[in-house]
């Protein structure tokens, strides 16, 4: 069993600030973002994860995830793995919400509505139950550097829930949270946890 379970979403993108949806869109890291991802980095290899040597590192191919892992100081150690890239938004990709709202006739929230052209809700809480399955599995600590929504998914079905259930848990950029157990059952430890970049 997985003694630590530890989720980082990748750093600033521009298209993150302006609210975009990015999937499957290789967009890189702002300056702002590379900045963050080693201030994460350097706040990992202190107390109390020293490092985290040993952890087994999983990182969407995605350039914005791959980057934010080497400036954290894991990208020696870790692995490319397509079950973690972001949700393919389809009809969404590169728009914001009120741009879908107006396409659709004034009114689209995505974790109702979902995608055209992209992943349905089935497909997307498959890959996270690939993920869950994988991290229960894992011999020692994990870390996984990926995007938004995908981690968010991947919490939502590691408590069992629909994966819908990941609307109500927001993830900033460049943010740790963690994954464990409690009385042998699933729950979040940390979430959203953005101290290092309270600078």
């Amino acid at each position: 069993m997985t003694a630590r379970i530890l989720l980082v979403r990748h750093g600033q993108t521009a298209w993150s600030v302006d609210g975009r949806h990015t999937g499957h869109t290789d967009v890189p890291l702002l300056d702002e973002g590379r900045a963050d991802a080693k201030a994460l980095g350097a706040r990992l290899h202190r107390a109390p994860w020293d490092g985290l040597h040993g952890a087994q590192v999983r990182t969407s191919p995605l350039s914005r995830a791959k980057e934010t892992c080497e400036l954290a100081g894991f990208g020696d150690r870790a692995s490319d793995w397509d079950a973690l890239k972001e949700w393919d938004y389809g009809d969404a990709e590169g728009r914001t919400g009120e741009q879908m709202a107006e396409a659709r006739g004034g009114e689209w929230v995505l974790w109702r509505d979902g995608v055209r052209g992209g992943e349905t809700f089935a497909q997307l809480s498959a890959r996270a139950d690939e993920v869950v399955a994988w991290a229960r599995e894992a011999e020692g600590d994990a870390v996984l550097f990926a995007h938004g929504h995908i981690l968010r998914s991947v919490a939502a079905r590691w408590l069992g829930q629909d994966v819908r259930f990941a609307s109500r848990i927001r993830l900033a950029p460049a943010s740790l949270s963690e994954l464990g157990w409690a009385h042998g059952e699933p729950v979040l430890a940390r979430w959203n946890d953005t101290g290092h970049l309270e600078h």
